[in-house]
């Protein structure tokens, strides 16, 4: 089939298509009249997703980010942030509503205040702006007015609801950490007790840096020496006092980057004891050989103070051990009391993370139904049905309209003949519409 032909069929037919279109075209208007307006109110929200918490100061991974977002958009169409915008918006005493809620389904058991929240929630959408983090509210109503009101009482409602949460983790997580600081209060008293009846039965008081009052002493023993000896002593000095001194020099410098507790100085200080012991034995024997002064002789003394360190020294050690603990115990509840306090702020913190954008304003035109857009959408369609109505009525009631067609399926053509024109302002409307050999047919079939 030619394109002439095919355009033919549609002139022919021309009256089917007209009235598809104009009776699609009629159904649109009526819709528009009849059809309740549909008004669409929007209010934004922005997620300070990308900021650091004022309080924590903690900044939320980029991971994490779209979970959030996608949280906080389920989190507006929940029934908590519904239930509070239900109230603010005063629907649990409207009598409308009160009528609706006694006129619904039977099988619906929701009490009031939950059935108003799935009406709003049902209307209400709420989108993430793709390469942004403004999250916007949406609301749909009969009247522009009730659209701008609840879009803004959701807004309120949700920041409220998020405000809310943060603040009862907060108090919730505060709690926690409150008892167990009490727990480590208990312990941390326990062990200063149990550390200082060691101590009393023992007789042993460890400094700040844990270290005992007689290793103390007997370091400040070792350390003096009796000026009448360096006078007398010989002008070389001996390989001892050699050893003592760079054992000494050893010791200060480690001090300085080491703690007093460290394995290496406990080692350095034992070894000076030695040393300390050997140099005031040889310093005894020199004056022993020049005969040397009466007096008290400090090699016994360190000796003697030697003797009692070494004899205390496993108690030392577990004085040390229970000090230790004491210091775990005090660090452990500084902590947990710091991170209470921390969360005990979080709980009246005002801070949400969300930044409120401006307010929802009354839309001029609605939403739905879009003339534009129906009548666009029925006159289009009204011109495809009338197409395929065309189509459809010329097989059912094919008829030969031009030579063309005859040549179409192989027929000899003898010769044409042209209309009457007189005869062609006799036609009438179904002629023009293409209808009259639909209506001759439905004639001559009837009479025979």
């Amino acid at each position: 089939m030619s394109f002439g032909q095919f355009f033919n069929i549609l002139w022919m037919r021309r009256g089917v298509i007209l009235l598809s279109t104009l009776l699609c075209f009629l159904g649109a208007l009526l819709a528009v009249k009849l059809l309740p307006p549909r008004y669409q109110a929007t209010t934004r929200v922005v997620l300070d997703i990308i900021k650091p918490d004022p309080v924590t100061g903690e900044v939320m991974s980029s991971s994490w980010a779209r979970s959030y977002a996608n949280t906080q958009q389920e989190l507006i169409t929940d029934y908590r942030v519904a239930g509070k915008a239900v109230d603010a918006l005063g629907w649990t005493t409207s009598p409308g509503y009160s009528a609706a809620y006694a006129q619904r389904d039977k099988d619906d058991t929701s009490d009031f205040r939950r059935w108003l929240a799935q009406l709003l929630i049902k209307s209400a959408q709420a989108k993430l702006i793709d390469s942004t983090n403004i999250l916007e509210i949406s609301y749909s109503a009969s009247s522009a007015d009730e659209a701008r009101k609840t879009a803004n009482a959701i807004r309120q409602a949700y920041y409220e609801q998020t405000l809310a949460f943060r603040r009862e983790g907060a108090a919730r997580n505060a709690e926690w950490f409150h008892q167990q600081a009490e727990k480590l209060r208990e312990q941390l008293a326990e062990a200063e007790k149990k550390k200082a009846d060691f101590e009393k039965a023992n007789g042993i008081i460890l400094q700040d840096d844990n270290t005992d009052a007689e290793s103390d002493r007997l370091k400040a023993l070792s350390s003096a020496a009796p000026p009448a000896a360096a006078m007398s002593a010989a002008p070389a000095a001996s390989p001892i006092a050699s050893q003592l001194a760079q054992l000494d020099a050893q010791l200060v410098s480690a001090t300085r980057t080491l703690g007093p507790n460290h394995p290496d100085i406990q080692a350095m200080r034992n070894q000076r004891i030695a040393l300390a012991s050997a140099a005031a034995q040889e310093a005894a024997a020199n004056r022993a050989a020049r005969g040397g002064a009466s007096g008290p002789s400090i090699d016994s003394m360190v000796s003697n103070q030697t003797n009692k360190v070494l004899a205390q020294r496993g108690k030392v050690y577990e004085a040390k051990r229970l000090a230790t603990d004491v210091s775990v115990l005090r660090d452990q509840f500084n902590k947990t009391l710091a991170r209470a306090a921390e969360l005990d702020r979080d709980s009246q913190s005002t801070e949400t993370g969300l930044t409120l954008l401006g307010e929802a304003v009354a839309p001029e035109d609605p939403v739905f139904p879009k003339v534009g857009l129906v009548v666009g959408g029925a006159v289009g369609f009204g011109l495809a049905f009338g197409l395929f109505l065309s189509l459809t009525l010329e097989l059912v009631y094919r008829r030969v309209r031009c030579t063309a067609d005859l040549e179409l399926i192989g027929v000899p053509i003898m010769g044409t003949m042209a209309i009457d024109p007189s005869q062609s302002q006799q036609r009438g409307l179904l002629y023009w519409l293409g209808l009259k050999d639909i209506f001759s047919r439905s004639a001559s079939a009837s009479a025979s």
